[in-house]
């Protein structure tokens, strides 16, 4: 059973001007097309196609916004860095991240999702920048833990977590085997404990 059984679909915006109130508390969620952010969101809040996962990366053109209870809501950022778009549409993306994050109070914390054998990329880093640029704190979803050996995972998490430093926290997360799930379920609540701007 999910531990949100109200959460629900809100609306998506395509334009600063559609997104939701800004009041109350919501966590982003950032990361490479590719990385499987719709598949971690949906095993977080334990409800399935809950954000919709695709074959295609990239399908996630839109800020979408959940409800997961009164005053507390999961934003799905556009994905980036893999998609085979316009540069014009890339921009427009950009663009809109931007204003999402410099106008929203109620933006409490991010996950950064992270395909682990990848590690970190540079449009990864520069979301990283951009969150420390507004004091928001950042939880990184090292994903597909799965795919590799346990010691080969151990090693990058090690990686990450250095390479990181004091700028974010860090786990290995598998959506295919829900390694993570408990963890990265306790941290969303702690982001949405927190009281927005401070």
């Amino acid at each position: 059973m999910s531990q949100y059984p109200q959460a629900c679909f809100i609306k998506s915006a395509n334009a600063p001007q559609q997104f939701v109130p800004d009041e109350g508390a919501e966590v982003a969620f950032a990361g490479r097309s590719n990385a499987g952010k719709s598949s971690a969101i949906n095993v977080i809040v334990n409800r399935r196609q809950f954000a919709r996962t695709s074959k295609t990366p990239g399908r996630t053109r839109l800020v979408n916004f959940f409800s997961l209870r009164e005053g507390s809501r999961l934003v799905d950022l556009p994905g980036y860095g893999f998609a085979k778009v316009a540069s014009s549409l890339r921009n427009h993306w950009a663009d809109l991240m931007a204003d999402y994050f410099e106008s929203r109070k109620s933006l409490t914390g991010m996950f950064l999702i992270v395909d682990i054998r990848r590690q970190l990329t540079e449009f990864d880093r520069q979301m990283l920048a951009f969150a420390d640029s507004v004091g928001l704190p950042v939880h990184v979803l090292l994903t597909k833990a799965d795919k590799l050996k346990r010691g080969q995972a151990a090693k990058a998490l090690l990686e990450v977590r250095r390479d990181l430093g004091a700028i974010a926290t860090v786990q290995q997360f598998s959506a295919l085997n829900r390694q993570g799930e408990a963890e990265a379920r306790a941290k969303l609540e702690e982001f949405l404990k927190l009281v927005p701007g401070q």
